[in-house]
C-alpha cells in the first residue's frame, strides 16, 4: 500500500493534488491511502509503511522535511514540495534528499504524473516479504524466494515453499493471497504460484514447468486464462 500524505492549509490545493494521484492511480492495482493535513506534525507519527509526501510551501516546507527527516528519523519516504512560485529550488541544494519540487502551473499535473510514475517505478521493485507466526516464531520470507504456497488438506494452515526449504503458515490461502503482489497467479482454489518461476505453460496439456524442475497439472479450468495472461504479459 503507498500513503499519500498531502500536507497544506489550502483545501482546494489538497483536493486538486488528490483527484490527480487518484485519476492517475486508477491504472494500478496498488491500494493507495490518502492522508489530507494542516500542519499537524504529531499525526504523521501514525502513519506506517511506504510513504509519499506532498507538502505545499504555506506549511514551511523546511520546518516540516527538517521534522520528517531528522525527529522522525524518517529517510525513507519520498517527498516532494509544491508551490505556487518559483523561488524555492535552494532548499535542494540542503541534505534533506527531496523527490522534487513541482510548481502550480500549466505543467503541474503532467510533472505530478510524471513523478508518480517514477514512484511507482520504485515502489514495485522494492524488496517485499510475506511475515508470519507460527509456534511463536516470526518469519520473513521474500517474495522473490517463495515458489508456491498450497492449502493443507484438512488444516488451517497452508505449506509454503520457497527456495531456502518450507514453512507451515497459519492462514488461510485467501487471506495469504491478499498480502502477495501481482506475480503470483492462483492455479486453483489450493494453490498460488509465484508467475516468476513458471518456465513454461502448455495450455493444451495443461501443464507448468517451474524453473526449479517441478511439473505441475493441477491448473482449474477457469485459472487457465489468468496464468496464459501472466506468461503472456510479464514474462
Amino acid at each position: 500500500m503507498i500513503n499519500f500524505i498531502i500536507c497544506s492549509s489550502n483545501y482546494s490545493s489538497r483536493k486538486e493534488t488528490k483527484e490527480i494521484i487518484d485519476s492517475y492511480m486508477m491504472n494500478y492495482d496498488i491500494e493507495v491511502k490518502y492522508h489530507l493535513f494542516n500542519n499537524n506534525k504529531e499525526e504523521l507519527r501514525k502513519i506506517h509503511g511506504y510513504k509519499v509526501y506532498l507538502i505545499e510551501i504555506d506549511n514551511n516546507p523546511y520546518d516540516l522535511v527538517k521534522h520528517i527527516r531528522e525527529e522522525l528519523d524518517d529517510w525513507n519516504s519520498i517527498i516532494i514540495l509544491l508551490a505556487e512560485n518559483r523561488g524555492i529550488e535552494s532548499i535542494l541544494g540542503t541534505r534533506l534528499f527531496l523527490f522534487d519540487v513541482i510548481y502550480r502551473n500549466a505543467s503541474f499535473e503532467k510533472i505530478l504524473k510524471e513523478d508518480l510514475r517514477r514512484i511507482i517505478k520504485n515502489y514495485d521493485h522494492r524488496e517485499k516479504c510475506l511475515i508470519f507466526e507460527n509456534n511463536r516464531i516470526i518469519k520473513k520470507v521474500d517474495f522473490k524466494s517463495i515458489i508456491m504456497i498450497s492449502k493443507e488438506k484438512d488444516s488451517k494452515k497452508c505449506l509454503l515453499k520457497s527456495l531456502h526449504g518450507n514453512y507451515y503458515v497459519p492462514e488461510s490461502l485467501c487471506k495469504i493471497s491478499k498480502r502477495l503482489d501481482k506475480r503470483f497467479v492462483k492455479t486453483n482454489r489450493s494453490c498460488i504460484i509465484n508467475g516468476d518461476e513458471i518456465v513454461e505453460y502448455n495450455s493444451n496439456e495443461n501443464k507448468l514447468l517451474l524453473r526449479n524442475g517441478m511439473v505441475f497439472q493441477d491448473v482449474a479450468r477457469e485459472k487457465k486464462k489468468d496464468i496464459s495472461n501472466y506468461v503472456t504479459n510479464y514474462k
